[in-house]
């Protein structure tokens, strides 16, 4: 069983909960990936800067100026901090973009009624090259970056999706379990209330949820992901607490399972 986990930006801005995080995926069995969102450090380092963070939707404007940012934050300062924590817990972490290797490709996004600069959307994903890596033992640390070949660009790409297109890609050589692990203990009806966690979540109670807005914003894309997962081959999808996730992987007691039937 492969293991990818997709760590949010919250966490990774708290350095308490982050170690704790880091100490427990290093302990996982291989083969395992990381996949982790930027966080709030690139709106701290725009401002030193004096670049404009825009956000739209919650989403953010990736200008040429902001595409500087994000490249050096999210594939720099945080992959580096976290390649180097997980190496200082005998976790021989390698730290990627889409670039490198060319193994994750993205065309830039168009056609939507907002320009969101240089964000991508992901093509492509070198499935075989990631699989040796993972054979000889390495564990691919992946920023939430990826390559436009046809701009010689790096493009800022959502690190939901972009867990969920690695998990889709390596479906064919592994059974997969993807785990995303954010703040909170799972979907909830109730997002004031920790303990109102769903504990599994089909198709039509999503839709149900929805619909009287008990699931909303942010955490719909990340479910609209999961479904994709799985519909494409991954064995399971899980979301969860950070502080949960030796109990999601391990024991399946902890988060939300995300199913299709």
């Amino acid at each position: 069983m492969l293991t990818v986990i997709k760590i949010g930006g919250n966490v990774v801005d708290n350095p308490t909960l982050r170690q704790q995080f880091l100490k427990d995926f290093a302990e996982l069995s291989l083969p395992k990936i990381l996949v982790h969102g930027g966080g709030k450090i690139a709106t701290q380092v725009a401002v030193k800067l004096d670049v404009e963070t825009v956000m739209v939707e919650g989403r953010r404007v990736t200008d040429a100026a902001m595409l500087d940012v994000v490249t050096m934050v999210y594939g720099g300062l945080v992959n580096k901090q976290l390649v180097a924590q997980l190496q200082a817990l005998d976790c021989n972490a390698l730290g990627l973009t889409g670039a490198d290797g060319g193994i994750i490709r993205s065309k830039k996004r168009t056609g939507w009624s907002v320009d969101y600069g240089f964000v991508g959307d992901i093509e492509s994903v070198n499935d075989e090259q990631i699989k040796r890596f993972l054979e000889v033992g390495l564990v691919p640390v992946f920023a939430p970056l990826t390559f436009d070949a046809s701009l010689a660009s790096m493009l800022n790409t959502n690190a939901d999706t972009q867990a969920q297109a690695i998990s889709v890609a390596l479906a064919k050589h592994f059974e997969v379990n993807l785990v995303y692990c954010f703040e909170k203990k799972g979907v909830l009806t109730n997002p004031e209330d920790d303990s109102s966690v769903i504990p599994e979540l089909l198709p039509e109670t999503y839709a149900e949820h929805k619909a009287s807005g008990a699931i909303y914003a942010g955490m719909v894309p990340k479910l609209d992901n999961a479904f994709k997962a799985l519909a494409d081959g991954v064995k399971q999808v899980t979301i969860c607490h950070a502080a949960d996730l030796r109990k999601a992987v391990a024991e399946g007691t902890a988060g939300t399972r995300i199913r299709l039937q």
